[in-house]
């Protein structure tokens, strides 16, 4: 099994996954999901000697910075921005779902997509120099791969509706106040410590329990249609003139005029 922007390491049942763009900021373009598809759709989908997962990003600045804007803009612009998005609930439901916890441990920027991947994971541990947000509306869009769902969730519809309105930032200490983020440890190394430590506890448990709990955990979050509703409002706005204002905007390092079209 051999992946272009994925690292895989394994360790006494652990298996630790890097995203591994570390020049683009790990920013998810189509090959990185394809490939995070495989490994929790196929590879290692069925492999019951594993008891955890740990998901992280290379390079230090960041865990995921966002989607490729570039190429994201070329899906929108082929008007699939609807389908984008379902492509995205797809992958991340497996990583919800799948039968072994996932902790995220976030050194950096997780932003966009970033955020929406660190949510999908059962838990997540930060870094002091992490950073959680959903900046969409910056770009004229909505989040598009659960975040309108998953922030809710963990935070509650009132500041989730400020986070995503706003499209402000939010640091280490203020996610874990607002329950985004369950430890916080001053670097990469004591927070992958914290996982890898989390995970060993979990790994003595019984493991048809283990996979139990997550389903009965997920069963009462489950929202199809506000799912789908984030996915035909994320297609409609990747339609609009404000979108490629806004994307043109990032590309070029200046501030979007958004003329509501």
């Amino acid at each position: 099994m051999s992946y272009q922007n994925l690292l895989v390491e394994e360790h006494d049942g652990i298996v630790t996954l890097t995203l591994n763009r570390p020049k683009a900021l790990n920013a998810l373009n189509a090959d990185t999901l394809k490939e995070i598809h495989r490994f929790f759709g196929t590879d290692y989908r069925d492999r019951t000697d594993i008891h955890g997962v740990i998901l992280t990003g290379a390079g230090g600045r960041a865990f995921v910075a966002g989607a490729d804007i570039k190429e994201f803009l070329g899906v929108a612009n082929d008007g699939n921005g609807e389908a984008m998005a379902h492509r995205g609930h797809e992958i991340f439901f497996l990583i919800e779902r799948f039968h072994v916890p996932v902790v995220a441990v976030v050194d950096g920027y997780a932003l966009g997509g970033g955020c929406e991947l660190a949510m999908a994971c059962h838990l997540r541990i930060a870094t002091e120099q992490a950073k959680f947000g959903q900046p969409e509306v910056n770009l004229g869009i909505i989040p598009g791969y659960g975040g309108t769902q998953r922030l809710n969730q963990y935070i509650g519809k009132g500041k989730a509706t400020e986070l995503i309105l706003t499209g402000n930032p939010i640091d280490a200490t203020e996610a874990h106040r607002l329950g985004l983020v369950n430890y916080v440890l001053p670097d990469r190394e004591a927070a992958h410590a914290k996982a890898t430590e989390l995970l060993q506890t979990i790994g003595t448990k019984g493991p048809i329990a283990i996979r139990e709990s997550i389903r009965a955990i997920n069963a009462y979050y489950e929202n199809k249609e506000g799912f789908a509703a984030e996915a035909r409002a994320f297609g409609n706005t990747t339609k609009t003139a404000d979108f490629q204002e806004g994307a043109a905007a990032f590309i070029e390092k200046r501030k979007a005029e958004f003329g509501g079209r």
